[in-house]
């Protein structure tokens, strides 16, 4: 079984051993319970959870207290505004200012080091033993203090939210039946099965936990998204989860999240930033993505997930092109050549529904310019075999699957994108020669509205190359001022002409030029 994720320190923990716990009446606390608190502390570990009674009941009182101090707790006490480790003196002095807001602290981080231990230790005690009670293993009920830490919403907590979700997701993933052969342990020699559980029993739970990552990955915040990660990663493992996760619409946000962390990283390059912290973040969301990967081949709708708009393969690709670290690029080539590679012989999806697989997502890489990104990777020196593999099957797939496409469909796919790069097909010779193609096979103009759209790009090479396109179409096909105009392109574009960027301004003055005037070319362009 691999090793649970990391939880950060506490940024009071220096004050942990300084707890007092006669004095928390608010806790309700019975004699019993503080006591076996106190044994606890003094106590190795090992010791403590030797006993699957012993741990099981250690695990509740945890739990109490966590529920206790939760629903006592203030969003806006001490403990919950601190992002960074303070002092023993300064935690010292918080733990007599919020003593609720440290114990919190002290009770998650407890109950994550009594699963990391189970997960990692050689003894017969396991998770499921600890939180799955009765014969049927059915979940115990105290799980939910932990979803009430995650629904106070507002500013939270940071550690007490990214520790409880943690928590939460390894308990609940045990559950999962694609994990029962992982629970299973070899101790002293002898092999250990795990007690069964009650998956039905986990769902719900896990229905929530999902739903607040989520809410997490909506966020355009970086350090909110960040509360969600061990969880999520968490919840990767198992393949239950996987598609719980995918049929939230996880694989848009997630997509969305990288698409956004890759552009703000590229920025951050180009100012000379080397920020590790965002990196890691991308790295781990990227992670994320890559494992979804692996339910390509026996879900359609997961398959379809990852088609829609391009999106996932547009931010893998971006991350490729800014190569942040080396660890990122080896996991975005990877979750690419899994869809390069995909199939739908498992799912074919319903009756008359398209069919969606590996050549899909190729098209979707031609269109993203993946392959100029794939000849520079050619010419590094890898020292991984897996990620030289990764770009020579890529590499092959690509150029296989480019030869067999004409221009036109190049031109297309390209512009659906919405990865405008100058190139042959931005010419006025590719537009004498497909034009009328602009029209669409149903005389709907979509490829043309496609263009005005992204006249409103943020990124100033896409609106002037849209700006371009949207001129050439004018001038080769019949009536094309009127269907332009008809379709709002001239106002979209005249903005755009005192636009701060010199040559957006210049493609834009000639787009309208060409929307207006019959003999364009002799208007003066600067």
């Amino acid at each position: 079984m691999p090793p649970p994720p990391a939880l950060p320190a506490s940024p009071v923990a220096p004050a942990f051993p300084h707890i007092q716990w006669d004095p928390l009446g608010s806790l309700r606390l019975t004699a019993q319970e503080t006591a076996l608190l106190r044994m606890a502390e003094t106590n190795p570990i090992e010791y403590t959870l030797a006993d699957s009674r012993d741990a099981s009941m250690y695990a509740r009182v945890l739990l109490k207290v966590v529920a206790e101090a939760s629903a006592a707790a203030s969003a806006s006490g001490d403990v919950a505004q601190l992002t960074d480790a303070v002092t023993e003196e300064a935690a010292l002095t918080i733990l007599d200012a919020d003593p609720i807001g440290v114990v919190t602290h002290y009770a998650i981080h407890k109950l994550y080091s009594i699963i990391e231990h189970l997960m990692n230790g050689a003894s017969a005690v396991t998770v499921a033993s600890v939180f799955y009670v009765g014969k049927e293993g059915i979940l115990v009920d105290q799980w939910k203090a932990l979803l009430r830490v995650l629904n106070k919403g507002g500013k939270g907590d940071a550690f007490a939210q990214t520790g409880a979700s943690l928590c939460l997701a390894l308990i609940l993933a045990t559950a999962c039946p694609s994990q029962q052969s992982a629970a299973t342990k070899v101790v002293d020699g002898q092999t250990v099965k795990a007690r069964p559980t009650s998956y039905s029993s986990a769902v719900e739970p896990l229905e929530a936990l999902t739903a607040w990552i989520i809410s997490q990955l909506k966020s355009s915040s970086g350090s909110t998204v960040a509360l969600s990660i061990p969880a999520m990663t968490a919840l990767m493992t198992a393949t239950e989860s996987r598609l719980l996760f995918a049929a939230s619409g996880g694989v848009k946000y997630l997509s969305r999240q990288l698409r956004s962390g890759g552009r703000k990283q590229s920025a951050k390059k180009d100012a000379g930033d080397k920020s590790s912290a965002s990196v890691q973040q991308l790295y781990e969301l990227t992670f994320c993505l890559w494992t979804m990967t692996y339910e390509l081949e026996g879900s359609y709708s997961i398959r379809t997930d990852f088609a829609k708009d391009g999106l996932a393969v547009g931010a893998l690709t971006d991350l490729i092109t800014i190569a942040p670290r080396e660890k990122v690029v080896r996991v975005s080539l990877s979750a690419l050549r899994n869809l390069a590679t995909c199939t739908s012989d498992v799912d074919a999806g319903p009756a008359g529904s398209p069919r969606i697989d590996g050549q899909i997502f190729l098209t979707d890489m031609i269109a993203c310019r993946l392959m100029k990104q794939i000849d520079n990777l050619r010419q590094r020196q890898f020292t991984d075999p897996d990620v030289i593999d990764d770009v020579e099957v890529l590499h092959r797939l690509l150029h296989e699957n480019y030869k067999e496409m004409s221009r036109w469909e190049v031109y297309k796919n390209e512009v659906e994108s919405g990865h405008l790069q100058w190139g042959t097909c931005h010419t006025e010779a590719f537009f004498k020669e497909n034009a009328r193609m602009v029209e669409g096979t149903d005389g709907d103009f979509r490829l043309l509205k496609v263009l005005i759209a992204l006249l409103s790009s943020k990124d100033e090479e896409v609106a002037s190359i849209a700006c371009h396109d949207i001129g050439e179409f004018v001038r080769y096909y019949p009536n094309g001022r009127a269907i332009a105009k008809r379709l709002g392109a001239k106002e979209l574009v005249m903005p755009l002409i005192e636009h701060d960027n010199v040559d957006l301004q210049r493609h834009a003055l000639q787009c309208v030029s060409k929307i207006m005037v019959q003999h364009w070319e002799f208007v003066k362009t600067g």
